[in-house]
């Protein structure tokens, strides 16, 4: 008998069943997919499109098409809850969908933990990437009236490779020394290895931006940006790159979670109390082990999530979800450089960053020519 297999979300977990559309539903199965775009951006080049190293059509993945000309249904909106009971996930609209199995990877938010309040310029989380878009169109207008002063809150990955591609973005401009703060919190990209960190720094310093540590943003007010310490400063544009959190849906619709709030997911990536529920991506909690909000799990997952959707739809056997070890991390400079850090090997320069355009241009092109 066909069932009902809803995905909520197209991204990196769900490629693969994605491309595999057409056997689930040459097996009689139908397919719909909800989710708030008709594209899917991929966030690892989302800080070059900000700079203008990639447009808009590098960096995304047409999933309404993908969807419709393999058969499926594609339903703009988004999802607020599933009532696992019922077994039907509600729309924001109003509108509800059944589904027998279902496949969360509904990504995740920049939380705001920094109060915001009062008149100023704009304020931008990082997520979702497309936002970037109009981030650096407000920034260009900006740049029109003068060197406009730009904060980046936050220590991690995401604030360095913001900082260092919205200092490109302004520099190609004409902004010869664009004013630039990182607002760092404790220590700017504290988790990493040390020679990641020091190169980071001595990257972005050398280009003027400042590095403020050990004290941290207690609001956004009025145009300024004020710490713990009593100190503000003037903020024309104001970027939040403070972590991410899973999407708050799992929470709110009662499901099981992590101590992140991610949908709680065994080795088959299955929620242990809905059998029929399955996530991967930034969005779930694997019980075995916390992992890293990295685009990489979510590439591993692919297979096995379109292995197990299949197999929960049919009475087949599932598979686990093994996590790998090491992975690849290479950050984006903004200046055509970049750091390569993989299993203790560190460097940096123009090598680093050609490996990291090479390994995301080859991965854009392999899904957008499905």
């Amino acid at each position: 008998m066909a069932k009902q297999l809803v995905l909520i979300g197209g991204g990196h977990a769900h490629m693969e069943t994605l491309a595999a559309l057409p056997d689930f539903i040459g097996r009689g199965h139908a397919v719909t997919v909800v989710a708030p775009s008709p594209y899917h951006y991929y966030s690892g080049m989302g800080p070059g499109m900000l700079a203008g190293t990639y447009q808009p059509e590098d960096i995304r993945f047409a999933t309404k098409r993908q969807v419709e000309e393999r058969g499926g249904f594609f339903v703009l909106g988004r999802v607020v809850r599933i009532n696992p009971l019922a077994k039907t996930v509600h729309l924001e609209d109003g509108a509800s969908l059944p589904y027998d199995v279902l496949s969360c990877n509904a990504g995740s938010f920049v939380p705001l933990v920094v109060p915001v309040a009062g008149s100023g310029g704009p304020v931008f989380t990082v997520k979702p990437i497309e936002e970037l878009l109009v981030a650096r169109r407000q920034l260009l207008e900006l740049a029109k009236a003068g060197r406009p002063r730009v904060a980046v809150v936050g220590g991690g990955p995401s604030a360095v490779e913001i900082a260092g591609n919205a200092w490109r973005l302004l520099r190609d401009a004409g902004a010869d020394q664009p004013a630039i703060r990182i607002f760092a919190g404790t220590r700017l990209l504290g988790r990493v290895p040390k020679p990641v960190r020091r190169r980071a720094s001595a990257s972005l310093t050398s280009r003027g931006i400042e590095i403020i540590e050990a004290v941290h943003v207690r609001e956004i007010r009025d145009g300024k940006v004020r710490l713990d310490a009593a100190a503000d400063y003037p903020a024309d544009f104001v970027f939040l790159a403070l972590g991410i959190k899973p999407a708050a849906l799992f929470a709110d619709s009662g499901l099981p979670v992590g101590p992140d709030g991610g949908l709680l997911v065994n080795e088959y990536l299955q929620s242990p109390a809905h059998p029929e529920i399955f996530g991967g991506g930034d969005c779930i909690h694997f019980a075995p082990r916390p992992l890293d909000k990295v685009g990489v799990y979510a590439v591993r997952q692919n297979p096995v999530l379109r292995h197990n959707l299949l197999a929960a739809l049919e009475g087949g056997a599932l598979r686990t979800f093994e996590p790998g070890g090491d992975y690849l991390l290479i950050y984006n400079l903004g200046d055509d450089t970049g750091i390569f850090c993989k299993r203790g090997l560190v460097f940096g320069g123009r090598p680093a960053f050609w490996i990291k355009d090479y390994i995301d241009r080859r991965f854009m092109r392999r899904f957008q020519a499905l």
